[in-house]
């Protein structure tokens, strides 16, 4: 079966950091690029953050730049999300997925199939 499975979310105050893993199974990543998307309560989907199949194109969202850094082992088939510096309002769920934009376009929401997401929650 080819998936994705989110893992890393938690409650952290304000101002700390978690780190997100995003694992492929059935399948290698080294051929896609990868976008992390998140979902807070009674909003829509957005894009967060995707990188490229090599490593060499990463785009975020501008309400994420300079906190989050995107990163990937192919090795591993993993892709990560250091989230630093968390604000409330990055309360959400977080999902990863086959960016189908190759990056371009990381608002469009062009993706392969989601995979259950995992919970990060921001307060004090």
């Amino acid at each position: 079966q080819l998936q994705l499975v989110e893992s890393g979310g938690g409650l952290v105050q304000p101002g700390g950091s978690l780190r997100l893993s995003c694992v492929a199974s059935g399948f290698t990543l080294d051929y896609y690029a990868i976008g992390w998307f998140r979902q807070a309560p009674g909003k829509e989907r957005e894009g967060v953050s995707c990188i490229s199949n090599t490593g060499g194109i990463t785009d975020y969202a501008d309400s994420v730049k300079g906190r989050f850094i995107i990163s990937r082992d192919n090795a591993k088939n993993t892709v990560y999300l250091q989230m630093n510096s968390l604000k409330p309002e990055d309360t959400g769920v977080y999902y990863c997925a086959v960016d189908l934009t190759f990056c371009r376009r990381l608002g469009a929401l062009e993706t392969g199939p989601w995979g259950q997401g995992t919970q990060v929650t921001v307060s004090s």
